[in-house]
């Protein structure tokens, strides 16, 4: 495994890491009746956060896709 493969493989880790952190936190908030204003604005923002993160994963894992099905030169 090459460098570059092992550092996207971690930032993905990472990524969907957070991306599970964040969604515990909104199920908590929705599992709430009724959400404050600053909750209701953390949840916004947590489902923003969450999109963020789901879509650079998707980038990682097409990246790491196209790069393991070219052909090596040599």
């Amino acid at each position: 495994m090459n460098e570059q493969s092992q550092n996207t493989d971690e930032e993905y880790h990472d990524l969907a890491a957070k991306h599970h952190e964040l969604d515990e936190r909104l199920s908590q908030l929705t599992a709430k009746h009724y959400l404050s204003e600053p909750e209701q604005l953390e949840e916004a923002t947590l489902k923003k956060r969450k999109l963020q993160l789901k879509d650079r994963m998707e980038h990682l894992r097409r990246r790491r896709v196209d790069v393991t099905s070219q052909p090596h030169a040599g």
